[in-house]
């Protein structure tokens, strides 16, 4: 198969002919038709994470037809359109009984603790549990935009931040993750607030949704602007960007009992912040992470995209091959893309 993969950390990505995948007894081959490129890739490919083993293929948002199916596999067959968290669970233990597998105590990231899908296939243990069979009418790019960062957004808002129509949503970063939080508070009928550093991104965070921007480059506190357009806070507020001023000024741009959430990864160097614990305490702030979202829990999101409630299509930057790929992943730390890569060509 064609694949993309790196051989050391921070080192020029390759594109080149790998083995292709055999199916576990309860897993599958998927034959990838597209995937999208995530900055979490880019964090991987930097050696940030401890669960990837060199040489290694990255990429854990995609789609695709079943190629192979285990002995042990019953509920899906070869041709079968499917999708699949990029977090996924063993099936067994505690967290996975309880319909918790995002934090599944024995998971598997592909593109992490597997190799991923910037490849022609990938294998997925444990499909049972893990995969997703997606409407007919969906294109695989607009399937792959949902695995990580769409997905992810969609329990944070939802789930975790319990957001309801006519409150406060303050999205801090619009790139794939903060742009699908637009998204969905939008289709929830909340009302929104978009910061970011980069007009053209605050420029479409404003035709998904977003009724006013923050351009944190021209004010002092964004913390303070964000309670002034909000009139003394947001409700929730989302982290989609992950850094220590970003986390902060999510968390001090609630209201009183409002409710941060943390989607952005928070790793090396920015993996301990400082956050106003005083404030958290006085004002009982709430505070929760969005770890991916169970396959079980997809249902509700592609109601709401059958429905034409969300349309997560909006959010694809660019269509790119896996040459392409090799050039781009390195360049994710600097934000130039607007909206989300796809990869759907393995050239």
């Amino acid at each position: 198969m064609r694949a993309l993969y790196f051989e050391r950390f921070g080192e020029a990505p390759k594109v080149a002919t790998l083995p292709d995948p055999s199916p576990a007894a309860d897993g599958v081959v998927i034959k990838v038709e597209a995937t999208g490129l995530c900055r979490s890739d880019w964090h991987g490919w930097m050696g940030h994470d401890s669960d990837i083993s060199l040489p290694h293929v990255p990429g854990h948002e995609f789609a695709g037809k079943i190629a192979a199916v285990g002995r042990d596999v019953s509920r899906f067959r070869v041709g079968d359109r499917v999708t699949v968290p990029f977090v996924s669970g063993c099936g067994h233990c505690h967290e996975c009984r309880s319909g918790n597998q995002q934090v599944c105590e024995a998971q598997f990231q592909p593109g992490f603790t597997h190799w991923g899908s910037f490849a022609e296939f990938v294998a997925i243990d444990h499909a049972e549990q893990n995969l997703v069979h997606l409407p007919d009418a969906m294109s695989y790019a607009t399937a792959a935009s949902l695995g990580c960062r769409f997905a992810t957004s969609f329990r944070a808002v939802i789930d975790q931040g319990r957001l309801k129509g006519g409150e406060w949503l303050a999205v801090h970063g619009c790139g794939g993750v903060g742009l699908s939080a637009i998204m969905i508070g939008k289709g929830l009928g909340a009302r929104i607030v978009a910061i970011d550093i980069a007009d053209d991104k605050l420029a479409l965070a404003r035709e998904l949704g977003a009724e006013a921007t923050i351009n944190s480059r021209e004010v002092t506190d964004v913390a303070e602007a964000v309670r002034d357009v909000t009139g003394g806070g947001a409700h929730v507020s989302v982290d989609a960007l992950g850094h220590p001023q970003t986390c902060c000024n999510s968390i001090s741009n609630l209201r009183r009992r409002g409710r941060h959430v943390q989607v952005g990864l928070m790793l090396a160097d920015h993996a301990m912040p400082q956050i106003p614990m005083a404030r958290v305490i006085a004002h009982e702030l709430e505070i929760y992470d969005s770890h991916g979202m169970q396959a079980w829990r997809y249902d509700a999101m592609l109601a709401m995209i059958e429905a034409g409630t969300l349309s997560p299509e909006k959010l694809i930057g660019r269509h790119i091959s896996l040459t392409d790929a090799a050039e781009a992943l390195p360049a994710m730390n600097t934000f130039r893309e607007s909206g989300i890569s796809i990869i759907d060509r393995f050239e």
